[in-house]
């Protein structure tokens, strides 16, 4: 049986760990080299670093934020952000990533996947998709959520696997940062129908939540930022509470 995995989560704005509320308020939560550095303490399975706003500001993610984190961490690392093609991914591999998560890019690209997927292996190319219900569906959003498409989450996560992606990071913009929750529907749908690894994201509030995304949404690994940020809930608990439960995690 494949372990369930516990990935915090660094989104970056300024070169600072930021935390918002459904994709809004953003606030400051703290240095994101120390955060790293505890999160691996902790026992972490893998780490995420989501520079926020490099897409909407044209601009490329902060490589050497990158390799200062790298350095200081033995786990998994993604790092998404800015991407657009092949030297981007180049670069931020050298700066110690193992893993590159693509957004907007991937969807308006539609070779890109594809084109990343032969050249640094499927296990290395994670498709991110920031999602919203509304209208009896669930809808791709672009640009951290600032711009909706008419796609259906479903439809591009597939295409997104046919397409080399090894992985899927759904985040649900109505459950970011409420606490409330996973997006439990969508993540069972992606889960259930995908042959590829789906990460659950958005609105983790406790250890019960946690369980159900794994137990009843069949989620492969959960992401979460600000109960961990806040230490509302720590990994150690959460992985005992997990295993107590029933939840195959790592120890």
């Amino acid at each position: 049986m494949l372990t369930k995995r516990i990935i915090p989560c660094l989104d970056i704005k300024d070169g600072r760990t930021v935390k918002g509320i459904n994709f809004e308020n953003i606030r400051d939560a703290g240095d994101p080299v120390e955060l790293a550095i505890n999160y691996c303490q902790q026992g972490a399975d893998e780490l995420v670093f989501l520079d926020i706003t490099a897409t909407n500001e044209k601009r490329k993610t902060l490589a050497d934020l990158v390799f200062r984190i790298a350095r200081n961490i033995n786990i998994p690392f993604t790092v998404g952000g800015g991407i657009s093609g092949i030297d981007d991914v180049f670069a931020l591999l050298n700066a110690g990533a193992d893993k590159v998560s693509v957004n907007t890019s991937a969807y308006k690209q539609p070779q890109l996947v594809e084109q990343l997927a032969k050249e640094f292996g499927n296990q290395c190319i994670v498709v991110a998709i920031d999602t919203k219900y509304e209208n009896n569906n669930w809808y791709v959003y672009l640009n951290g959520g600032r711009i909706k498409t008419e796609t259906l989450t479903y439809d591009w996560a597939q295409q997104a696997q046919n397409s080399g992606a090894g992985e899927i990071l759904l985040t649900s913009m109505n459950n970011d940062g409420a606490k409330s929750g996973f997006a439990m529907d969508i993540t069972r749908q992606l889960a259930d129908s995908l042959s590829i690894p789906v990460i659950a994201s958005g609105g983790a509030g406790s250890k019960e939540h946690f369980k159900a995304v794994f137990a009843d949404a069949h989620a492969d690994a959960a992401l979460a930022a600000s109960v961990f940020h806040s230490k509302e809930i720590e990994i150690p608990g959460l992985k005992k509470y997990l295993k107590e439960n029933g939840v195959h995690v790592r120890s």
